[in-house]
């Protein structure tokens, strides 16, 4: 082999050191879930306490929720902390991440999962139901993205940033006009803040459930295999550990080449489009 050729290949041998090295470097050992309390946020912060992560809990009106979470995750033997968050509170919420973030010691995690909904048609939503619904799922979680990726910039060691937005991120739904808006706001900043902070080793990607069974929807408890849903090709709501499972692929070291992305977890429900268009008989689909 000439000196070229080593030379060459031993180039190509410390560039897949490098790479390699650099998958490994990022170890995800703290994490932060907004509201979770119940729902998909208190079984992602059960996941990732599994994966062995220490969690920052937020809540907005439900101590003892968070307080149950937090039992669950030191249950897995890992450190929990918990503060309240008022998204909406735009001045205080980048605090809160902050707060949370020292506690815990630093931040390899963010998961923004604090959200809410409005069924109101377009023609009598009001201008302060708008406001509201934009500032908790854009406005709050663009404050709490951003300030979580600038904590993980900072630190050097990248990280990861997920958004759990919804189907409505990708289609729409009548009486949602706020929400919709919002959730695909969301997913327009997930995707630019991943071409920003792929340079920082921040990976950024958006979860998109559909049905779950959570308090939103009114099946909390309640096991999503005993609800027929005959418009969902896997016939019923999904569970809350089951976008739970998804979000914590994507805050590992194994998800190190996605991002940009949005992962949908919806039993199939977004590809019924055409088929449950044809299948419609009735016009009372066109109201709330």
């Amino acid at each position: 082999m000439s000196t070229a050729d080593q030379n060459s290949a031993d180039q190509s041998s410390a560039d897949q050191s490098t790479a390699a090295d650099s998958r490994a470097a990022f170890e995800p050992r703290r994490a932060i879930v907004t509201a979770a309390d119940s729902g998909i946020g208190r079984a992602t912060a059960v996941a990732l306490a599994e994966a062995g992560m220490d969690i920052g809990i937020t809540w907005h009106s439900d101590e003892a929720g968070a307080r149950a979470t937090a039992a669950e995750v030191e249950g897995l033997g890992r450190r929990a902390v918990t503060a309240r968050l008022d998204v909406t509170d735009l001045e205080d919420a980048a605090g809160v991440i902050d707060r949370l973030a020292d506690d815990l010691g630093g931040l390899d995690v963010f998961v923004n999962n604090a959200g809410a909904g409005l069924q109101t048609p377009f023609l009598e939503v009001s201008l302060d139901e708008w406001r509201s619904v934009v500032a908790t799922d854009l406005d709050g979680a663009f404050v709490c993205l951003q300030r979580a990726a600038r904590r993980m910039a900072d630190a050097g060691r990248g990280g990861r940033l997920i958004a759990v937005t919804s189907v409505h991120e990708h289609q729409p739904m009548v009486g949602s006009s706020a929400y919709d808006a919002a959730k695909h706001g969301l997913g327009g900043l997930v995707k630019t803040a991943a071409l920003e902070l792929a340079p920082h080793r921040i990976t950024v990607n958006a979860v998109a459930p559909g049905e779950i069974a959570t308090a939103m929807t009114g099946n909390e408890d309640e096991d999503p295999r005993e609800h027929h849903r005959p418009g969902i090709p896997l016939g019923r709501p999904g569970d809350a550990r089951e976008v739970a499972a998804v979000i914590a692929f994507l805050a590992s070291p194994g998800s190190a080449y996605v991002t940009g992305a949005s992962v949908v977890v919806d039993g199939g429900m977004l590809q019924m489009g055409p088929q449950a268009g044809a299948a419609i008989t009735d016009d009372s689909w066109r109201s709330v």
